[in-house]
């Protein structure tokens, strides 16, 4: 189904500045566990990064974390632009679908007063490869298609690969239009490390896309809405971005195990194999094993969007701010989220979350 959601927040001077709604108000079928505990904390707090998390924000952590008398002010410039403004402490916290790379840790570290910085995966969001082709709602692509049709090396929607993945489906001739994220993106990055794990038909890497194969338009709700305006159309985006359009359908992917439908269901499968390559209480998702998954109705193509902050370093207040944001993103794992096209994070992975927060200065 399609949604329209429903933003509950104001903009201005292109942040995302949240004040005034009480957290009852909007945690509803919220977490089974109770509230954990806020400190006492007035003030603004400062994000900059991702908008694969930007629904979320808008719409549920935000308003919730205004309850407890403070303010958030969230851009989503992406997720290269949030680490860069998180490094120079023009940000309390980044958004960021990727890590920091290794020659950014050093810097990291001294932007918290020597102490390190950690990436706490709190949002899941699956990606979908999402299309617009008048006349096919469903569709089902190998992995190594995907990667082909990205490439450019597969251009037409009646390709004898895309025909042999949709037996029966009437494909049309039309030429196949390649929608890539413009701006540096965590997403990006991810999909860039999916493709190369996933089919071993992908070579290049980074935050920003390859430019050489189709249209460029700027974060998430740019290439969804640039999908939903051309026909045959394709593109690589958040879930939620795509089920909020309807001229917009999300095709079924084979990781290797035959071609399985995003739900949730199918991606906590995925998630319940996580595994960490970050030490200790820094929870870096091994993206390299994530996304060579192949099982049997595992839906392994997700963003893992870390909140990248100081271990500790920040001013008192600061760090108060930081751990009541933290904790209201995990009060909040509940339907609401899954209705904004996220998957709530439960069990030991959950847990996980919770002791990094608590370790927090």
């Amino acid at each position: 189904m399609k949604r329209a959601s429903a933003a509950a927040a104001t903009l201005f001077a292109g942040s995302l500045i949240l004040t005034g709604c009480s957290n009852a108000d909007n945690n509803e079928g919220g977490s089974s566990e109770g509230s954990r505990e806020m400190e006492e904390a007035t003030g603004e707090l400062r994000g900059e990064g991702a908008s694969s998390q930007d629904n979320a924000i808008q719409n549920i952590f935000g308003p919730a974390f205004s309850s407890t008398g403070a303010t958030l002010a969230y851009n989503a410039s992406g997720s290269g632009d949030g680490q860069k403004k998180f490094i120079a402490g023009q940000a309390d916290f980044a958004g960021s679908d990727s890590p920091l790379k290794d020659d950014q840790i050093a810097d990291a570290k001294k932007r918290c007063d020597g102490n390190d910085a950690w990436h706490l995966p709190m949002v899941i969001g699956p990606v979908a490869i999402a299309y617009h082709l008048e006349g096919v709602d469903e569709l089902n692509l190998s992995t190594k298609t995907v990667a082909k049709i990205f490439k450019g090396e597969i251009k037409k929607w009646d390709d004898e690969a895309i025909k042999a993945e949709n037996e029966g489906v009437d494909l049309p001739s039309d030429p196949i239009e390649v929608v890539y994220r413009s701006d540096e993106s965590g997403t990006s990055d991810n999909f860039q490390k999916f493709l190369a794990a996933s089919s071993g038909e992908w070579d290049s890497e980074g935050k920003s896309f390859p430019t050489e194969v189709g249209t460029g338009a700027p974060k998430s709700k740019g290439v969804a809405d640039q999908v939903a305006a051309t026909n045959g159309a394709i593109t690589y985006v958040e879930s939620g971005f795509a089920e909020e359009l309807d001229a917009v359908n999300i095709a079924k992917i084979d990781f290797g195990s035959g071609p399985v439908e995003l739900n949730k269901d199918n991606v906590n499968k995925a998630l319940g194999e996580v595994e960490f390559s970050g030490e200790g209480n820094d929870l870096v998702v091994d993206a390299d094993k994530l996304y060579a998954m192949n099982g049997e109705d595992e839906y392994p193509l997700v963003l893992t969007t870390y909140e990248i902050v100081c271990s500790a370093g920040y001013d008192d207040n600061t760090a108060k701010l930081v751990k009541n944001f933290l904790n209201t993103i995990l009060d909040n794992q509940n339907d609401e989220l899954a209705d904004q096209g996220y998957i709530p994070v439960d069990g030991e992975f959950k847990s996980k979350l919770e002791e990094s927060v608590d370790a927090l200065k």
